[in-house]
């Protein structure tokens, strides 16, 4: 596996080594212990996964207090634009965001560490998007902040009147709106 550091301190990028031959392909998309010489320490508990239609925006979302969560992301079918922001008041890039193309096709994966709020576009006609989490998940810890927030000011990728969000995600709050922990 190749782990790719990202501006965002502990945002990494994990591309696997892909074997294929006439028969299709194999990888390895977890392992503890190469997780762990990379720096990744976290331990997985919970796996989700959801199936989207093109247009939709999930997020952005962040569980809060000891039910904070670090993600490992990754895509099964289709293509998605998958987003972090750095949702630490104490860090110096907070604020700030990244965004990586997930697919079906290359395979990466997006390791989130806990302080980040979390979301993603899908870009093809539908995507299934499967994730890792090393917390359990608690409605009374969740957070979010709206996706077309204009402090962080992301570009999902997809035209204002094609996006399809949650009503839960169109009434989110503001970046400033984050509490101190």
């Amino acid at each position: 596996m190749n782990f790719i550091k990202t501006e965002l301190d502990g945002c990494v990028i994990v591309e696997p080594a892909i074997f294929a031959d006439e028969r299709g392909y194999f990888f390895e998309s977890y392992n503890e212990a190469e997780f762990f010489r990379n720096g990744i320490t976290a331990r997985f508990v919970q796996d989700n996964q959801s199936k989207s239609s093109y247009g939709v925006i999930r997020g952005l979302h962040c569980q809060l207090g000891e039910h904070a969560q670090a993600k490992l992301v990754r895509v099964l079918q289709g293509r998605v634009l998958d987003v972090a922001v750095d949702a630490r008041k104490e860090s110096p890039t907070f604020g700030r965001h990244i965004a990586v193309e997930l697919s079906a096709e290359n395979q990466r994966q997006l390791f989130i560490p806990r302080g980040f709020l979390h979301g993603f576009s899908v870009l093809s006609e539908t995507a299934v998007f499967a994730y890792k989490c090393d917390n359990f998940y608690c409605k009374a810890s969740e957070f979010g902040i709206r996706y077309d927030d204009k402090e962080i000011g992301i570009d999902w990728k997809i035209p204002a009147d094609k996006v399809i969000t949650s009503e839960k995600d169109r009434q989110a709050n503001r970046l400033g709106d984050l509490p101190h922990e």
